[in-house]
């Protein structure tokens, strides 16, 4: 069982849930950005 002390808070205010999404919005452009460098390589490889 999920006890709110070892898994985090279960009610963030509306700017801590805006700094959370704009943290993965982030990561999700890096990774974007490593996947287009993997398709890259490979064309070039091809």
């Amino acid at each position: 069982m999920c006890h709110t002390m070892y898994c985090g808070r279960q009610f963030l205010t509306t700017e801590e849930k805006m700094e959370k999404l704009e943290e993965y919005k982030k990561w999700l452009e890096n990774e974007c950005k490593g996947v287009e460098e993997a398709i890259d390589k490979l064309k070039k490889a091809s």
